[in-house]
């Protein structure tokens, strides 16, 4: 049977925080929108409903679902946030939104190529239940990621629906988009520059600093060190725990080291690689378990499990106590979705 897409609960938080920048009372949605926020998955067309009832609520504004996916912030895509901060070039955090779609939409759809000059991201038709509406919302909250990581960021190429809007709506696309934009598309479509994927990640965003902070303290306690190259092994562990792939071969390659000069590093510790590694993953679980906006599988994903299972294990063995009863114990951290 084919996977069904969805969205998660954070997601639908973007109408929450759109409804406060509007100054917009909605009591019944803002209810609503609330309780669906909480759950880790929302059916499309429960989402769908919710962003119409939002779209009604502002009749001034030709395309109102724009500035709705302008106010992403990490907070509202959960792992994915997280995921992109482990990433050096807006390249590697493209292939990570490709590599773990199925966390945010409950499947893979994007494809991305290469054509010439240009880069292409795009999502068929085929298994894609959203509507125009939910597209215009995902891709502004793309560009808009891309342009708060890019200094002085030219608009992309070329954008693609696979619907169409009333005509003025369609000129406020393209204001928005700054690109042309065509509709009625086989796929939905962005194409930008092939330069953008070597650009750095800056993580200019206060959001987005936020959950860089809060990785890098839970890593410092780990290992409470302050030099150039701890910190660089710190960094190196987060990129290899969302490859899931977290040994010490791998790591002392990207350090361009060996294996045994980086196990004499971490010796000066007192530690085993085993040892830094399961003390990082403890800090960064018991970071990542105060926020509401990651799952428990999300949370094994982030730390290099391959299934949840294993991590709750580990979890147990490090803490004596589940990673569910251990999030209800807690107070949950604030979410930089705001």
């Amino acid at each position: 049977m084919a996977a069904v897409i969805r969205v998660t609960g954070a997601w639908v938080g973007l109408l929450m925080d759109w409804l406060d920048r509007e100054g917009l009372e909605a009591k019944a949605l803002r209810v609503a929108v609330e309780r669906w926020s909480s759950e880790e998955t929302v059916p499309v067309p429960v989402w769908r409903n919710l962003l119409d009832q939002a779209v009604e609520l502002a009749p001034g504004h030709l395309a109102p679902e724009l500035a709705i996916g302008r106010g992403v912030m990490p907070g509202h895509v959960g792992a994915l946030g997280y995921l992109a901060l482990a990433s050096d070039t807006l390249g590697e955090a493209m292939l990570a939104y490709q590599r773990y779609e199925n966390l945010f939409y409950g499947v893979n759809l994007a494809q991305v190529s290469v054509e010439g000059s240009e880069v292409e991201i795009r999502w068929p038709r085929e298994g894609n239940e959203l509507g125009q509406r939910a597209d215009g919302v995902g891709i502004a909250a793309l560009v808009t990621f891309m342009r708060r990581q890019l200094d002085n960021p030219p608009p992309p190429s070329s954008i693609s629906f696979m619907e169409g809007v009333a005509p003025g709506a369609a000129m406020a696309y393209e204001q928005f988009f700054e690109c042309p934009v065509r509709w009625h598309d086989s796929h939905v479509r962005v194409r930008f520059p092939v330069s953008y994927l070597t650009q750095p990640m800056l993580s200019r965003d206060p959001a987005l600093r936020v959950l860089l902070d809060r990785q890098a303290q839970a890593l410092v306690r780990a290992l409470p060190s302050d030099s150039a190259m701890d910190r660089q092994l710190q960094q190196v562990l987060l990129r290899l725990l969302a490859e899931g792939e977290p040994t010490l071969a791998r790591a002392s390659a990207a350090m361009h080291m060996s294996p045994r000069t980086l196990q004499r590093r971490l010796a000066g510790h007192g530690l085993s690689w085993q040892q830094w590694l399961d003390r990082s993953r403890e800090q960064l679980a018991s970071q990542y378990l105060q926020d509401p906006a990651l799952s428990l599988s999300d949370v094994a994903l982030l730390l290099g499990f391959s299934e949840q299972s294993a991590f709750t294990r580990a979890f147990r063995r490090w803490t004596a106590t589940s990673p569910g009863r251990f999030r209800q114990s807690v107070r949950p951290l604030r979410s930089p979705a705001r």
